[in-house]
């Protein structure tokens, strides 16, 4: 049984360091702070809190996030904090080129170095935006500070012409489409005014709402964060909430080491595969792992999510949006289902201080279409395979409730394109030769290879194709999906093409087999074929010149172990840094 003692209250805190004595360093610390109209009593030796924002109108998702730094505050001074909100790095997943993902370890370095250099005893972490969550976490885990997330929450259901538009996923099908000739150009662009209504994340379950809900299943974030809409009133309360918890979880030094445990990684593996979660957590959670030193492992995702039945509806593997998710209450009821199916550590610590099964066991499903019973679950196995063969000796991975059961035991011919630019080249070419039988396959789009591992993986299908009314091809890369997109699609293929990985000697023609149930991806040559390909291959994928993009090109580590940065594996802890004054 996980138990947590609080520490002894009152003690003298990080922040006093800095702020609590009589010295010229301490007055100097404490006079400058006062130009901002702080009263002295602030700095009595109560809790620094900060408030770590992701705002940024470069992140559409996370732009509402100074309302919700203000409710915080107020939380934070109602249960005798002092708050200071500060700014950090924001990858904005619709806007930084080449992929948001080359920027999740910047930012996780941001705010652990923030963390680490500032007067503070905790943080509230405001997040939103696909790679803000993990990297909030991974920095966070890294100082081992007291911490809570806040999501920004998800968008209001989009509608157009009387049929719900899933952010990201209604893209893909309209874009496809297009190309088949079944939808019109104005048709699509007027359904874009639909795709964004309110402030907020992707509505879909897509990769922003599966780390919200992957915080949550962690203990990382107050029970129900996950699922509330960004323009609900009740998101202003859950942020003001974790303001009032994070004051008592710095009394009670309660860390993300205490959280973060090899059990709370398993409960939220197993919750990712019940909701039919982003592709995309793998690495996210890999990475979290990482920094606390728990042991997971690919093979962690595959044992423990390959029974778990997808019981919530939401698209891009199912029919609803995030909105009707939190209506028919949320991830609390995914948890209890995982409870009382026994697939669920109940001890498992959260920042609320007691046990996650004591958050959840009073729960209702007051939709059980949208949450489903699990003898009516949309796929019985869910979760996230992870497939390994001579194409992928370090694993591969692909979401089975997203993909088509007819292609799930597939062997097909190989079409190749050597980088996305060869893609979009090739793609719309009428005299490409390929039908629905084959088996599309990208290189050079890993964490080295794009660089940055971008979600090019969901390679859109040849017009000639979509002309026949085919909507799904067997896909493999070295990239990434996005959480909102769907398809057969093998992701993450490990080693990367860039880093001489079997992909980056695959060729036009080879035979190609996958076999989902028995977790295989299989180059159909002969080992000795396979080592003289890869004997004669040469890099293909320049080095940057200087700045970050030469620091990620040396330093990050494959997907299959969450392409972090080499030298940030491990907590690190929080020394209060030398005075310099």
């Amino acid at each position: 049984m996980t138990t947590f003692t609080p520490k002894p209250w009152p003690r003298k805190l990080r922040s006093q360091e800095w702020f609590g004595g009589t010295s010229r360093d301490h007055i100097y610390h404490r006079s400058w702070m006062k130009n901002q109209g702080l009263p002295a009593d602030l700095f009595d030796g109560r809790p620094v809190i900060g408030i770590c924002n992701t705002w940024s109108q470069l992140t559409p998702c996370n732009a509402h996030l100074r309302d919700l730094a203000e409710r915080v505050k107020h939380g934070i001074y109602e249960a005798g904090g002092l708050p200071l909100e500060f700014p950090v790095f924001s990858p904005s997943e619709s806007a930084l080129r080449p992929t948001a993902m080359m920027y999740r370890n910047l930012a996780a370095m941001d705010v652990e170095e923030a963390l680490r250099a500032n007067p503070l005893d905790g943080v509230v972490l405001l997040a939103g935006c696909d790679k803000t969550t993990p990297a909030l976490l991974m920095g966070a885990a890294s100082v081992d500070i007291p911490a809570i997330l806040v999501s920004g929450g998800p968008m209001l259901n989009g509608w157009f012409r009387g049929e719900r538009v899933g952010s990201g996923t209604a893209l893909w099908q309209m874009s496809e489409a297009i190309k088949a000739g079944t939808m019109s150009q104005e048709d699509f662009l007027d359904a874009e005014q639909a795709m964004s209504r309110s402030p907020g994340s992707c509505n879909t379950m897509g990769t922003a709402s599966t780390m919200a809900s992957m915080s949550e299943a962690l203990g990382m974030a107050l029970s129900g964060n996950a699922a509330i809409p960004a323009a609900d009133s009740r998101r202003r309360v859950v942020a003001h909430l974790s303001g009032r918890r994070i004051v008592q979880m710095v009394k009670d030094e309660l860390k993300p080491s205490d959280i973060l445990t090899r059990q709370a990684f398993e409960n939220a593996i197993r919750v990712n595969g019940a909701i039919g979660g982003s592709t995309n957590a793998v690495i996210h959670l890999l990475a979290i792992a990482g920094r606390v030193g728990v042991d997971l492992t690919l093979d962690d995702w595959d044992r423990l999510g390959r029974d778990i039945p997808t019981i919530v509806n939401l698209m891009p593997s199912g029919k609803y949006l995030m909105e009707e998710f939190f209506y028919a209450g949320g991830l609390p009821v995914v948890i209890k289902l995982l409870g009382e199916g026994g697939r669920l550590h109940k001890e498992a610590l959260t920042v609320s201080g007691g046990p996650i099964w004591d958050e959840v066991k009073d729960v209702k499903n007051w939709n059980d279409d949208v949450i489903r019973p699990v003898e009516r679950a949309l796929t019985p196995q869910g979760g996230i395979a992870v497939l390994r063969g001579n194409l992928a000796p370090k694993g591969a991975v692909l979401k089975p409730s997203a993909a088509s059961p007819h292609l799930m035991h597939h062997r097909g011919r190989a079409v190749v394109f050597e980088d996305i630019d060869d893609y979009k080249a090739k793609i719309n070419d009428e005299r490409l030769e390929v039908d629905e039988t084959c088996v599309l396959v990208l290189k050079n789009c890993g964490p080295r290879g794009y660089p940055g591992m971008a979600e090019v993986g969901n390679m859109g299908l040849p017009p000639k194709v979509l002309r026949k009314g085919i909507t799904d091809m067997v896909r493999i890369s070295d990239a990434r999906m996005s959480g909102t997109a769907y398809g057969t699609v093998v992701l993450h293929t490990s080693p990367e093409a860039a880093a001489g990985g079997p992909l980056a000697v695959v060729r036009n023609g080879d035979m190609i087999e996958l076999d989902v149930s028995s977790r295989r991806i299989h180059l159909d040559i002969s080992d000795a074929e396979l080592a003289r390909r890869l004997a004669e291959w040469k890099p293909n994928v320049a080095r940057p010149e200087g700045g970050y993009a030469q620091l990620f090109h040396d330093h990050v580590q494959g997907a299959d172990t969450g392409a972090d940065f080499d030298f940030l594996k491990g907590c690190r802890g929080s020394p209060v840094a030398r005075d310099s004054h």
